[in-house]
Parts: structure tokens; sequence; C-alpha cells
């Protein structure tokens, strides 16, 4: 053996070998989605008016655009992260497990891709109008 303990050759690794890696980004966008979704609830309720025209001048406002941004791109990735692990633990044929993670990522892109591409359009055609 020659390796020391059991304990000692597998600490900090899971199945894949980046496990504390996956478990801190996991923990870190959950703090993110808190401070950004707390940022977007007491904007909005400080916002009053929830016309069109409203939150879209204030979408165009370089803080809330960013703040928005960033919601949109840590939620995907936390959901991304969290299924990715559900997908691991559960599916073990590595066909359906392979299928399954292209799938979740191709949907995680998309999503968070859409929601920049809707913010763009919002923060940038409220100055147009």
């Amino acid at each position: 053996m020659g390796n020391g303990t059991s304990i000692g050759r597998v600490r900090g690794l899971g199945a894949a070998h980046q496990g504390p890696h996956h478990w801190l980004v996991q923990r870190f966008t959950a703090v993110g989605n808190l401070v950004t979704v707390l940022f977007l609830g007491l904007s909005l309720a400080l916002l009053g008016d929830y016309s069109y025209a409203s939150v879209s001048g204030w979408l165009s406002s370089p803080l809330p655009a960013f703040m928005v941004t960033l919601l949109v791109i840590s939620t995907f990735w936390h959901a991304k992260l969290g299924l990715q692990v559900l997908i691991e633990d559960y599916l073990h044929e590595a066909g359906t497990k392979f299928a399954a993670i292209l799938l979740l990522n191709i949907a995680s892109f998309a999503g968070a891709a859409f929601g920049l591409f809707c913010i763009a359009r919002l923060a940038f055609s409220a100055g147009a109008a």
C-alpha cells in the first residue's frame, strides 16, 4: 500500500475528484443569488410604479442592469450545478448520464442566454423610447 490511510487517499475528493470545488461554487452562487434577489426585491419595492416604461427605465440604469445580469448568470449556474449532482448521483448508465448532462448544459446555457438577451433588449431599448 504505502499511500497512507484510506481516508488520507480520498480526503477532499468526490467521485469526480472535484468535490470541494463543486461544493464551494454551489455555495458561492447561493450567496450571489441571495444578494442579487435582495437587491431586486428592494429595488422593485422602492420603484412604486410597475408600468413597462417605469421598469424598463429602471433597468436601463447601469447598476440595476448589472445586478439583474448577475442574478440571471448566478441563478442558472447554481441550478446547473445542483441538477448536475442529482444526475451524477441517480443516473448510473454512462450513456444516459452523458445525455442528461448534455441536455442540462444546453438548457442552462440557453436559459441564461435568453435572460441576458431580454435584459439587454430592455436596457438598450428604454433609452430609445
